[in-house]
């Protein structure tokens, strides 16, 4: 395993090579004494996995292959992170979240407990790229949320609680909770009483 800056794992971690830990950020190149990755008990890194310095990640976490986490998040407890997926710095990620393979998380973007978002959906945090108007905000997706596979989620949009995205939507605005947003541009429904339930029961169990 390679290391940079001062490293803290928790017991029971299973590495499978190559992994990094505590990248440096611009601010730490060239520096030794830097606060590196925090991750908790029982963690599993897959190879591919790096982790910037900064990172502070809970215990049960584990990674596919080829895994990017940028410096200053924050990751609960019971996270799983599919391969190929690239979580960009200052990202706040509750407990019980999973993201499936190839999924795009930008900086500032907040995910609460019990979300799930399906493979290659993309979340993204600038307007009117590459100008940089309005600064860099990425989405809100709250607690028991679920993205659908291929989605794009554009910035600061809110995702209710509960509230679902079908797969292949593009959500320019927000989702009230326990809501349905489906098509491109997607259209806000009233979830299927069926799939409402569903969904919360996930949610709860997630």
């Amino acid at each position: 395993m390679i290391e940079y800056g001062i490293n803290t794992k928790g017991a029971g971690l299973h590495v499978f090579e190559p992994v990094t830990l505590g990248f440096p950020s611009r601010d730490y190149m060239g520096k030794t004494e830097f606060t590196g990755t925090t991750i908790g008990k029982d963690a599993v890194l897959r190879s591919g996995t790096l982790i910037y310095c900064d990172v502070t990640i809970g215990d049960w976490f584990q990674t596919g292959h080829n895994v990017i986490i940028r410096e200053k998040t924050r990751i609960g407890n019971h996270v799983s992170v599919g391969t190929g997926v690239i979580i960009e710095g200052n990202t706040r990620i509750g407990d019980n979240v999973n993201l499936q393979s190839m999924v795009y998380i930008p900086t500032n973007t907040s995910l609460g407990d019990r979300v799930f978002i399906g493979p290659n959906a993309v979340l993204t945090n600038d307007r009117y790229p590459p100008s940089g108007i309005g600064g860099l905000v990425g989405p809100v997706i709250e607690r028991g949320a679920a993205i659908g596979a291929n989605a794009t989620i554009l910035p600061g949009i809110h995702i209710g609680e509960g509230a679902l995205v079908a797969a292949a939507a593009v959500v320019t605005r927000d989702v009230p909770a326990h809501m349905l947003a489906v098509g491109a541009p997607a259209k806000i429904q009233d979830l299927p009483s069926a799939l409402g339930r569903k969904n919360q029961k996930n949610a709860d169990h997630r």
